[in-house]
C-alpha cells in the first residue's frame, strides 16, 4: 500500500493537531507545509518529522510528493484557497470549518462543487467524538424519534491565534458561524431534517472587552441561545457560553422523544484539566427510557494517545481515518460541501436573528 502524502495549508494550533493525528495513521505522512508565518511553518514541518516548507501556496501545490490537502487557514481564506487549488492542482481536500464566512461566497462554493473533480471533505469533527457518535447510532431507537434536541457547550474563551484573527467578526463570520457551525451540522445530522426557521439571542458579555488590536476592540460574541425549527416538526436549541471553563463537561447533548431520552457528555481538552483535581472526566452516554424508568450510564473511554494528539476528544483521528479511505478510493465523503455550506447558512441566519431581533425564515 502506497503512503498517502499530505500538504498542510496553515500551521497554527489546529494545523498541528492535524499533523499529530495524521502521524497516527498507517500509510500516511505530511510531506509539505505552508504558512505565511515562516516560524510556524518550520515548527510544523519539524513536528511532521521533516516535511518540506514552502513559501507560497503555489509552491506547495507544485510539490511533487503530494496526494491530498488539508486547509487549516483562517476562515476568511478558505474560499480563495479552494479556488486556487481548483485552478492549479485539484487533489482530495479536507477543509476546516467554517467553509465560508461571507454570504456572497455561497454561490461561488456551489459552482466550485459542481466542477471540482476530486473529493472535498468539510472538517466537522464533532460528529466523530466517541460519545456523540454513540448517541447518533442509538438516538432513534432510544427516543422513538427525536422531538427535542438540546446542545450545550460551556467552555473556555477563544484561544490566542496568529494575528488575533479570531477576535473579529470580519475574519471569522461571527461566533455563531465560526464556533457553532459544528452544532448546526449536528442538528441536521441527528434529526435527519432541514431547518425552516431560526431565532437567536447572543452577544459579547465578558470576553476580550479589554483587548485592543491595531486600535480596534474585539467584537466577537461569547454567549448565546439559538432555537431552530425543522421540517419534520422537531426543534433544537443551542446554548453557548465561552466563559464557563470551570465546567466538568464541555459539551452536553440530549435528544428526547416519545420513548425516552439519550445524552452524551463530552469533557474539554485534557490539557486544560487541573492536575490537582485528579483524573479528567470520562465521556459518558446516558440512556433514560420513560418506561421502565432507570437511567443507564455508560462510560465511553477514549484512547489516551488520541487525547494527547489534539483537543477534540479523539474525533480528529477518526475523521482522518475516514478521509484517508476517501483518498484511497475506498469510501465516499461523509461531510460534503453541501453539509458544510448549510451549517454556515444556519450560523449566518442565527447571527442575523440576534442582530435584528427577529425570526429568520430559511
Amino acid at each position: 500500500m502506497n503512503t498517502v502524502r499530505y500538504g498542510i495549508i496553515g500551521c497554527g494550533m489546529m494545523g498541528r493537531e492535524h499533523i499529530q493525528n495524521i502521524a497516527l495513521l498507517d500509510g500516511a505522512k505530511v510531506s509539505v507545509v505552508y504558512d505565511p508565518v515562516v516560524d510556524l511553518a518550520q515548527s510544523a514541518a519539524d513536528l511532521a518529522g521533516g516535511a518540506a516548507v514552502m513559501g507560497t501556496l503555489d509552491d506547495l501545490l507544485a510539490h511533487d510528493a503530494l496526494d491530498a490537502l488539508v486547509i487549516v487557514s483562517p476562515n476568511n481564506l478558505h474560499v480563495t484557497q479552494l479556488q486556487a487549488i481548483a485552478d492549479k492542482r485539484p487533489l482530495p481536500i479536507l477543509c476546516e470549518k467554517p467553509l465560508y464566512t461571507d454570504p456572497t461566497d455561497a454561490p461561488v462554493l456551489q459552482a466550485f462543487g459542481q466542477t471540482y473533480p476530486a473529493p472535498v471533505w468539510v472538517a466537522m469533527e464533532y460528529r466523530y467524538m466517541p460519545p456523540i457518535a454513540a448517541l447518533l447510532t442509538e438516538a432513534d431507537q432510544i427516543t422513538g424519534g427525536i422531538k427535542m434536541l438540546t446542545i450545550r457547550e460551556h467552555r473556555f474563551p477563544f484561544l490566542q491565534k496568529v494575528g488575533n484573527w479570531n477576535r473579529f467578526n470580519a475574519q471569522t463570520g461571527g461566533t455563531l458561524v465560526e464556533k457553532c457551525c459544528h452544532f448546526f451540522d449536528l442538528m441536521r445530522l441527528t434529526l435527519g431534517s432541514e431547518p425552516v426557521r431560526v431565532m437567536a439571542s447572543a452577544g459579547q458579555s465578558v470576553n476580550h472587552t479589554n483587548e485592543v488590536y491595531d486600535g480596534q476592540v474585539p467584537d466577537i460574541w461569547d454567549n448565546g441561545y439559538v432555537i431552530v425549527d425543522f421540517e419534520n416538526g422537531a426543534r433544537a436549541m443551542l446554548e453557548l457560553c465561552m466563559f464557563a471553563e470551570g465546567s466538568r463537561y464541555q459539551e452536553e447533548i440530549s435528544a428526547v422523544g416519545p420513548k425516552g431520552k439519550i445524552e452524551a457528555l463530552v469533557p474539554g481538552p485534557t490539557r486544560f484539566w487541573p492536575d490537582k483535581l485528579g483524573a479528567p472526566p470520562v465521556p459518558k452516554l446516558i440512556v433514560s427510557p420513560r418506561s421502565p424508568k432507570g437511567p443507564e450510564v455508560r462510560e465511553i473511554r477514549v484512547d489516551p494517545n488520541l487525547l494527547e494528539a489534539g483537543d477534540h476528544n479523539g474525533s480528529t483521528f477518526y475523521q482522518h481515518l475516514r478521509f484517508l479511505d476517501v483518498v484511497r478510493g475506498q469510501c465516499r465523503v461523509e461531510v460534503t460541501l453541501d453539509d458544510g455550506a448549510k451549517a454556515v447558512a444556519m450560523g449566518l441566519a442565527a447571527q442575523q436573528s440576534a442582530i435584528e431581533r427577529r425570526v429568520i425564515e430559511l
